[in-house]
């Protein structure tokens, strides 16, 4: 059942018609990326499918699925940020950072992207064009805060590889953040969504993203791989935007992010 499940996952992806001629664009990615990186069109299937081979993956991924959300956040919300208290991530260097302290919830003003994991080809495109962005972030008043699955190594990776400025990254090994926003985590959502086809619209920039990619940053515990991320923008600890990701690459656009920052700063 389980070689079933994921065969049928990897056809879906990469055979689904709406990524057009599959053969053409598997050939395409080759080329753009293969003299520069170890990232190939394998990879999209080593992101995707990539799980610990021990029985115990079913009864963790079916665990974390069926999760208590701490805090439904919705645009428009005032969140109670004492939902957070409880949660610690970690600097690049390794430092412990509380969730709730990484910005002012009255006065400051924050974007907190979630990637899924530090390994991801996908987010390495969506950290490249957060960092890309972040000079009108800044403009705005608005602090930029990238969270990804994994230890602070391999954020530290992502950082010198992609590059991406490092104070501006922070590791949450537990997904504990993750859990508490409700970002959805599982099979389903990682492997069969039709939302991820859109990956084949922006193949030239995850290209150009992933030149420093290298297996190595690939999450040692795999069942990370089952995480979706987020975007949420807050002022203070109102909730300006909130999109959680349907699949694996379906980010926020960077205009809707920048349309929720502009809209506090003409208002």
């Amino acid at each position: 059942m389980e070689g079933m499940l994921l065969k049928t996952s990897v056809n879906s992806f990469i055979c689904h018609p709406q990524a057009g001629q599959q053969r053409k664009n598997r050939c395409d990615v080759n080329k753009q990326v293969a003299p520069h990186s170890s990232f190939t069109s394998t990879t999209i299937t080593h992101s995707l499918t990539s799980r610990p081979a021990s029985s115990q993956f079913n009864r963790c991924s079916m665990r974390r699925a069926a999760g208590v959300v701490h805090a439904a956040v919705q645009t428009g919300e005032t969140v109670d940020m004492s939902a957070f208290d409880g949660i610690t991530i970690y600097a690049t260097d390794g430092q412990p950072v509380k969730f709730s302290e990484l910005w002012d919830h009255r006065n400051g003003k924050a974007i907190v992207a979630f990637l899924r994991h530090f390994g991801c080809p996908f987010c390495w495109e969506f950290a490249a064009a957060l960092r890309e962005a972040k000079p009108k972030f800044d403009a705005a008043g608005f602090k930029l805060i990238t969270i990804g699955v994994g230890p602070s190594s391999k954020a530290q990776v992502l950082s010198e590889k992609l590059p991406f400025p490092a104070d501006c990254l922070y590791a949450d090994p537990d997904r504990k953040a993750y859990d508490a926003l409700g970002l959805y985590h599982g099979v389903a959502r990682t492997w069969l969504n039709p939302a991820s086809m859109q990956i084949f619209t922006r193949l030239d920039k995850v290209a150009d993203a992933v030149k420093g990619w290298n297996r190595d940053v690939m999450p040692d515990n795999t069942a990370a791989t089952l995480q979706q991320g987020g975007v949420y923008v807050f002022e203070g600890s109102k909730v300006l935007y909130a999109r959680k990701d349907e699949s694996t690459g379906d980010h926020s656009k960077i205009d809707d992010i920048l349309g929720s920052c502009c809209s506090t700063v003409m208002a």
